[in-house]
This record gives C-alpha cells, structure tokens and sequence, in this order.
C-alpha cells in the first residue's frame, strides 16, 4: 500500500508533459498543473493559432492565461524531494514518446527492459520477473525492447517466423513451405543466422584489417605531410637565402659601379676645370695683349710706334689647347653599354635556368599514379619534342619544324656515318614520345635515348643515358656500356614513356595499327632532368628519325 501510494503522489504531482517532478509549477484554469516552461513552451508553438489549450483536457483559451506559480502546489513538491521521493525507482520509469512501453502495464504504461520473441511482447522489468524466475519461460527468446515485434509475424498465417528461405531470401512460418514456398531451398532462421553471423564476422574482420591498414597508410600520409612541409621550408629558406644573397650582390656590385662613375666623374671634371681654368687665364692675357697692340697700332708717331714695337715681347706658344684631343663624345656610355651586356646575360641564365627550377619543383610528386594501360592513356602524356642543333658536332638536315633530322646521303663528304642530337625540351614529371624511322635501311642502325644534357654523343656508355638500339629484327638496351638483348616486334616506331619522379622509363614497339608492345622497362632514380635522345648509325645513307606530333 505504501509502494501504491508513493506512486500516486509521483504521479500526481508530475508534470504530463516532461514526466517529471513539476518545476515552478503553475495551474490553468481547467485545474490541471504544469511545469510553468513547459506549459510556456507548449503555448509557444500555438501562438500562430491564437488559441492555447490545455495537453491533458484541450480545453481552449483565448486570449494566452497570464500563469502564476502555485505556492501551495510548489511547497508539497518540495517536501516531496525532501523525503527523498523525487524520482520514481527504475522499475517506476514511465515510458516516453521514443521508448518501448511494456505491454502488460494497464493506465500509464512503465519503459519496457526486455521484448521477448516467443511472447511476442515487450516487459518492464516487474513484468518480466516470470521470465526469470518460472521453468516455463527459459526457453523463451528475449532481447532488447523492440517496438518491431509484430514484424517477426508472418503476414499470411500469424505465425512466427523461424525458418528462411534462401531461395527468396525472406524469413517465412513453417506453413510457407506448404504452399507459396514449396519446393524452395529452407533452413531455420537460427541456422541462416548462425551462417551469416560467420559471413558477418569476416566482412568484420576484413573491415578491422582495413582500418588498421588505412590507420597505418594514414599515418605514413601525416609523416609525408610533415617531411613535404619540412621540405618546402627548408628549400623556401635556402631560396630566400639565396636570392637574397643575390640581390645583395647585385645591390653591391650596383654600389660600387656607381662610387666608380662618381670617383671617375670627379676625376674628369677636375682635370677639364683646371684647363678651363688655365684656358680662361690665357684668353684674359691674350686679351690684354690685344688690347696693348690695338693701341698701338693706332699710334700716329712713327718714331714712337717703332720705339713701343720694338719693346714688345714675343707672344708665347699656347700650353693647353694642343693638349686637348678631339674625340667621340661617348664619355661614359661604355659603362652603360657594358652593365646592359651583364644585365642580357644575367637575365638569359636567368630565364634558362628559371625553366629547370620549375620543372624542378612542379616534378615532386609524393604519391605514386597508376601507369597508363591504353594508348590514349599514354598519349594524356605526350610532348612535343624539337630537336637541338647545338646539341650536335654534325650539320644535319632538320625538317618539319627541327622534329626531323635526315642523312645527307652519299654526297656527305667530311662527315661520318653516325650523329647524334638532343631535344630541346627537357623530360620531367610524366611524358610519353614517339621517334619515326625511316630510310634505304628502314630504321636498321636507330638507336632512341634518354639522358643528362652533357651526354649528347656516348648513349649507353655511361650511367647518365639509356638507349634503345634498333637492328635488323632485333633490339638490345643499352646502359653504362653494359647491353641487354630485347625481344619484341620491329617496328619503325617506337614509344618512350617516363615517369620521372617514379623513376620509370619504358619503351615500346608501336605497330601501324598503332598497338604498343614494352620491350623494356626500367625503374631507377633521375636526379636531373632529361632529354630525348636520337642516334642514327646510316647517317651517310640519307636514314631519317622524326619525334612525331601526337596532339
């Protein structure tokens, strides 16, 4: 009676909208209590209504009740928590709108803790007690508070459903096999159950190994993202270092030219102030002798004309103006000239050089891309190459816009029979190229190359190019003098492919339906950048090689 009445009071003095001890409690004119913010909150949601009523009664009201705390109702609550019986034990946990209530509660239902599967109902915990405590019920399947229990039923018989049809793949009763499953492949739920709980277990366990790998892989991605930034700050500092440096030199050399010019400048004009000075003394005195002799010559005595005369000095021989060399008015613009041809050379190596530095720095590349399978993936990487003349001790014949160099036939007297030339272009990151051969010998004696610019005439006989020699039906790579024979189709075309951060580089026989074959590949590391190179053994026979315009 005691327990029964403690839960009369709880629920008498509890707010039916949050289910708790009421707060601040407050009573509207229908005579049912409230918690004053949730009944403020409640009434705040039918303001666009303009009517407000009552969750218990729906009583309605209009205009909004002004709410006044109920002391009386707000003293018998506090002595309520006082007696320590605020809350209701957890057998007494009322079910909300989001649990599972028990099925068995009559009035205000309590939370259930256990659904069980043969009952096909949902217990709180005073209501499940027979479960655990009756024989009769230790075969009964329970778990969590489900509010799906129904779905366990079978839709055509009401019966529930243990076994499953692998065939339809649906959980069915036992009377489906009899009629629109018969001749169906069925096992028991349980035994399905256990079946999948094993698949279920190894797509976990291979989930879990993916998730330690990923871990791993990202944790390798983090220690990269630290080594790129140490990296970057690092080579960021030494090229602010360094072209600061630079400046600083330039600014120098820019000072002590122009403290020259000044120190030069004064000089001249000193030298050129003091012959003016003594230039302008010397007219002031001729001047003077002028004047004397004008006056004199205006004398009418003869006997004293002469007399004067004869007492004249001899006119001095001029000191300054035979020291005096006319010449081009140039003065300084030598300098001017020679600071211009310091500053054209500076800003050619500059631009030369500027090329490499940022290939250099576009060429980091930390994660490593698949390589290409079809041609077309291939030709995403292809590159106009240009040959190089300079890069050659031969006069070739270049065509085509210098992608093609040609033999000079029999006529080529002084000339050997080989040559070999550079691209222009250097090779970094990803590119993909193909060299056309052609001729009396149809490409016999060309050999295609990769290798560091100062390698334009020993391919493969160092470690700083690879070749490719093409013979009669017949390929051999060369590298560091040492030759490897290769087999594959001949074909008067063949295709370079280099991934210059991966350190691979591949070549390929390409047939005139244009299909691609390796012949060979390599992986190593490039340390600087690359250029294509061509060597035609039959240069004396007129052979020709072509780079050929993909794009």
């Amino acid at each position: 009676m005691a327990e029964g009445g403690f839960q009369l009071d709880h629920e008498t003095f509890s707010c039916s909208i949050c289910l708790d001890l009421l707060r601040d409690p407050v009573t509207v004119a229908c005579g049912h209590s409230y918690c004053m913010d949730c009944i403020k909150t409640h009434w705040d949601g039918e303001d666009q209504k303009s009517i407000y009523s009552c969750p218990q009664c729906r009583q309605a009201y209009r205009p909004r009740p002004v709410l006044l705390k109920n002391t009386m109702l707000a003293d018998l609550v506090e002595e309520l928590k006082k007696t320590g019986l605020q809350a209701a034990p957890a057998d007494h946990c009322y079910a909300g709108p989001e649990d599972v209530a028990c099925d068995v509660c009559t009035g205000r239902k309590l939370k259930a803790i256990k659904s069980c599967l043969v009952c096909m109902i949902s217990y709180c915990e005073k209501h499940l007690q027979p479960h655990y405590e009756s024989p009769a019920f230790k075969k009964h399947k329970l778990v969590e508070p489900s509010k799906k229990l129904q779905e366990n039923l079978c839709s055509r018989h009401g019966e529930m459903m243990k076994m499953f049809c692998r065939t339809d793949q649906q959980c069915i009763c036992y009377l489906c096999p009899v009629d629109e499953h018969k001749g169906h492949d069925t096992v028991s739920a349980a035994a399905e159950f256990s079946e999948r709980q094993k698949e279920l277990e190894v797509s976990r366990q291979n989930i879990q190994q993916r998730i330690k790998d990923g871990e791993k892989d990202e944790k390798v991605l983090q220690q990269e993202v630290e080594a790129i930034n140490r990296s970057a700050n690092k080579a960021v500092r030494h090229s602010e270092k360094t072209f600061t440096e630079l400046v600083h030199l330039i600014q120098k050399r820019s000072s002590d030219v122009k403290q020259q010019l000044r120190s030069q400048q004064k000089t001249e004009v000193s030298r050129v102030k003091d012959l003016q000075e003594k230039l302008e003394q010397e007219i002031t005195e001729l001047k003077r002798k002028d004047a004397e002799l004008k006056t004199l010559s205006l004398t009418e005595d003869h006997n004293q004309f002469l007399l004067n005369y004869r007492s004249l000095p001899p006119l001095s021989e001029s000191t300054h103006s035979s020291s005096i060399s006319i010449r081009p008015l140039r003065y300084f613009e030598d300098v001017t000239v020679a600071v211009s041809e310091v500053s054209d050379k500076l800003q050619d190596v500059l631009t030369e050089t500027w090329t490499d530095i940022s290939l250099t720095v576009t060429d980091v590349d930390v994660l490593l891309s698949p390589e290409p399978k079809t041609r077309d993936d291939f030709l995403k990487y292809s590159r106009d190459i240009t040959m190089d003349p300079e890069t050659t001790c031969k006069e070739p014949l270049l065509s085509e816009g210098n992608r093609k160099v040609t033999g000079r036939g029999e006529d080529s007297e002084g000339f050997s029979d080989s040559v070999h030339i550079l691209s222009k272009e250097s090779l970094t990151r990803r590119c993909y190229l193909e060299v056309e051969s052609g001729g009396a010998y149809g490409g016999d004696g060309l050999c295609v190359a990769v290798a560091y610019k100062d390698n334009s005439s020993s391919f493969g006989q160092n470690d700083k190019s690879w070749m490719l020699a093409c013979g009669y039906r017949r390929y051999i790579f060369w590298y560091n003098k040492v030759q490897t024979p290769v087999v594959g189709p001949t074909s008067s075309r063949i295709g370079i492919y280099l991934d210059h951060g991966a350190g691979v580089l591949s070549f390929y026989s390409v047939s005139e339906t244009m299909d691609m074959t390796l012949l060979h590949k390599i992986q190593t590391r490039f340390t600087e950048p690359l250029y294509a190179g061509i060597w035609i053994a039959n240069f004396d026979q007129g052979e020709t090689a072509e780079f050929i315009k993909l794009k």
